[in-house]
């Protein structure tokens, strides 16, 4: 609540005089009636204590009793009908559903305990208005429709001569998926050179839902798509030498695609800038930033990230000509919470939470909305080849469930992170350097299809190696 400097009418009563507005509804009140008011948010707040105590019951009795979801009984029925034919199968189904559910349970803890902080705060700070109270209620509201609402995940029947074979289909498909370690090259692999079968140490890349791959061709200074099942590129920006010219990259580092007007969006590293091009004409978006990776979140923001000031930074759309907002980092270069050492790849979720691969630190960050400081996700140990350690990280993805993709550079790996786990999990490589169908050099950008295969940009390789999923 702040004080009026002068006299003006009260919401609730209708007179003139001295006046106090509230904040989160930006009402005026009386001396008298001021109290009124911050009792009824006072009891609006008990109100969400109490589904929130509710809520936290809910989550002890199904935590408590897994086996009692309708689709491990849905597998159990299958089981009896089919008898000892599919004994295993129904025993490897039923773990997935269990596991699932308990992801999906662990996932909504760690967001409810956080928003157990915030009720804490404000019963104790006893500041808050009714921006914060819908905010808490907005996220009591949402973690419940995930937890009672379990469509991630059915059961899909194969019709056979004799039985009917079942699998759990998952529309979070990232979560629980395994790859075969043989990758398959489906860009490159022809060496290094400036054919539009090859492509020379690739940085970026982008999989658009024709499951066609944009590759940023880094020492070939051009943005090449190669489509599903090509046995060469397209080139769609670039390609005129290494210069500065509008129709020119200088060893571009990243690539999105701005899905409202499908024009594709460039870290044209070398030249200090953001450039966009759509339909071979071309604009330059941001200057003077060393840009080495780009995101878009579902609003339409793009953030940059930028390797010598040591920060990410935040634009809307078509307001290019300011300084953008700062969103992590640009506290000097280093490795304290609010610091970073030449960031690289960045991720951003639904939440605007944005994700960092915060290179010579070896270790992803994530920096909450309007957040300080960040919190390390991945790696943090220091420089190393362990599973707790990163070396180098790169490109990044975070899955809808909260895990954490990422490239491994010095290690020649993709790991895979959970937040608040000490150490990660080798999905693909970590097979000492090379150039066989198992093994990365270097590997940078990341990215899935929506099947959930995973595709790694295998740099000094000069490949793109797709890594099939595999329940």
């Amino acid at each position: 609540m702040t004080t009026a400097n002068n006299r003006k009418r009260c919401f609730s009563c209708s007179r003139e005089n001295n006046t106090y507005t509230c904040e989160g509804c930006s009402k005026r009140f009386c001396s008298i009636h001021i109290p009124e008011h911050h009792q009824r948010l006072n009891e609006e707040l008990n109100h969400i204590i109490d589904d929130y105590n509710k809520f936290k019951q809910t989550i002890n009795e199904q935590k408590q009793s897994p086996h009692d979801l309708s689709l491990v009984n849905q597998v159990n029925q299958w089981e009896r009908n089919s008898i000892a034919k599919i004994q295993q199968k129904a025993k490897e189904c039923r773990e997935i559903v269990i596991k699932s559910s308990q992801t999906l349970l662990n996932d909504i803890e760690i967001k409810f305990n956080g928003l157990s902080e915030q009720i804490q705060r404000f019963q104790k700070e006893n500041d808050f208005n009714e921006n914060n109270l819908n905010h808490l209620r907005n996220q009591l509201r949402k973690m419940a429709k995930e937890l009672n609402n379990p469509s991630n995940i059915s059961i899909q029947q194969n019709s056979q001569t004799f039985i009917s074979d079942i699998s759990i289909i998952s529309s979070k498909n990232l979560k629980f998926n395994k790859w075969k370690q043989n990758a398959t090259t489906v860009a490159g692999g022809h060496g290094l050179g400036r054919k539009l079968n090859q492509v020379t140490d690739p940085e970026g890349i982008f999989i658009d839902k024709k499951k066609n791959i944009l590759i940023v061709d880094y020492n070939n200074h051009r943005i090449v798509v190669w489509k599903c099942n090509a046995k060469e590129g397209q080139l769609i920006a670039g390609g005129n030498g290494q210069g500065n010219r509008m129709n020119q990259l200088n060893n571009p580092l990243d690539v999105i695609v701005d899905q409202q007007n499908h024009s594709i969006i460039i870290a044209d590293f070398e030249n200090s800038r953001v450039i966009q091009w759509l339909n071979q004409k071309q604009q330059i978006l941001i200057q003077n930033i060393d840009c080495s990776g780009l995101a878009m979140d579902k609003n339409g923001f793009l953030y940059v990230s930028d390797c010598s000031n040591n920060e990410v930074r935040r634009w809307k759309m078509v307001e290019y000509n300011n300084e953008g907002i700062l969103v992590a980092g640009r506290n000097g270069k280093g490795d304290q919470l609010n610091q970073l050492d030449c960031p690289t790849f960045i991720f951003v979720d639904d939440d605007q939470c944005v994700y960092i691969s915060d290179q010579n630190n070896h270790r992803v960050m994530k920096w909450r909305k309007g957040a300080k400081e960040g919190i390390i996700v991945a790696g943090g140990n220091g420089k190393g080849g362990n599973l707790n350690q990163l070396c180098y990280p790169q490109g990044i993805i975070v899955d809808d469930l909260g895990q954490i993709y990422v490239g491994d550079c010095g290690n020649h790996r993709i790991m895979r992170w959970c937040e608040e786990k000490e150490k990660g999990e080798i999905i693909v490589g970590g097979n000492g350097q090379g150039n066989q169908l198992n093994q990365l050099d270097q590997p940078r950008g990341i990215s899935f299809d929506d099947e959930g295969n995973l595709y790694v940009v295998d740099s000094f390789n000069h490949r793109i190696q797709k890594f099939v999923t595999v329940l």
